[in-house]
Formats: C-alpha cells, structure tokens, sequence
C-alpha cells in the first residue's frame, strides 16, 4: 500500500483505494466483553469483512485470530487507543462504532471512556454499546448504504476532485 507524506492512500494504489471505499468501522469492547465481541463478530462475518475494521489492540488480536477478519491494529485503549479511536471518529474518518461495554467491571481510565463516547454524536456515527444494539445496526442496510456513500465522499475529498465532507 502507497501512502503520502500526509498518510493518505495514494490514488494509484488499487489496493488502498478499495480501502478507502469500504465503510470504515471500529470495534471496541472491555476486557470482560471480548467473548461478547468475538462471538458478534464471528456471526456477522460477512457484513463485516466488507468494511475496513479498525480496532484497539486486545480486540484487533482477537478478531483476527478467532474470526479470521483483517482489522488495522490501534493501541491499546488505556495506551493512548481509545483517543486515537475518537480523533477518527471526530475526524469522519469511522463511518461506525461498535463500542461493547461492561458496566459492572472496574476500569482505570473510565474517565477517558466516559469523554470519548460523545465524540461519536458529533458526526453522526451510529454507537452500538450492546450486542443487541449491534445486531440490529448490522441489519439496517440504509446506515450501510450511508456509510458506503460517506468512504466515497471521503475519497473524493482526499483525492481533491470534490467539496470538503462538511460542505453541502
């Protein structure tokens, strides 16, 4: 893959730009839903690996080994990941989140999470924070459609042949 100085796929790179068209989706959970989310993830299979998957890391291991999906490793959440997950979001650069929780477990840098799931409300990225929710956002074609048609705004606008993302 050919990326530019500024990190962005070049267009002559036919692998980078099949990338760049796919929704952009990012997968998350705690330590104590990471079966939750292997067991998801495994289920929509399919649907997912039609996306590009970005992940923190404990997730991204997992989902690559026991799913056999491609997912773009982040670091770990505590470890600067989930900041680096909401500046894609902010960004328009994550299309959906799927962000499973664990509300009875203790977590050191809650405070951390408790700031970056608003970031998700800002451009209008869908948040799945339970399984179920999850399950019914896979189904919903029209949120895929519009995450289709997002990546290939965001590739018009990285290849500068179109109006920035947040201009009418």
């Amino acid at each position: 893959m050919r990326v530019s100085a500024t990190g962005q796929c070049s267009v002559s790179d036919s692998d980078c730009l099949i990338k760049e068209l796919r929704p952009h989706v990012a997968i998350i959970a705690h330590d104590g839903k990471q079966a939750d989310l292997v067991a998801f993830a495994a289920h929509n299979r399919g649907r997912l690996k039609a996306g590009y998957l970005v992940a923190t890391a404990t997730t991204s291991s997992l989902t690559q080994e026991k799913v056999g999906l491609a997912v773009h490793r982040l670091a770990s959440g505590p470890l600067a990941g989930s900041a680096h997950m909401a500046a894609r979001v902010a960004g328009s650069g994550v299309d959906a989140v799927f962000f499973i929780v664990d509300p009875l477990g203790r977590h050191h840098h809650d405070p951390d999470i408790q700031t970056r799931l608003p970031v998700c409300t800002l451009p209008d990225v869908p948040l799945a924070i339970r399984i179920a929710t999850a399950d019914i956002l896979m189904r919903f074609a029209l949120r895929w459609e519009k995450a289709r048609v997002r990546a290939t705004a965001r590739n018009r606008d990285r290849t500068n042949d179109g109006p920035p993302l947040d201009h009418p």
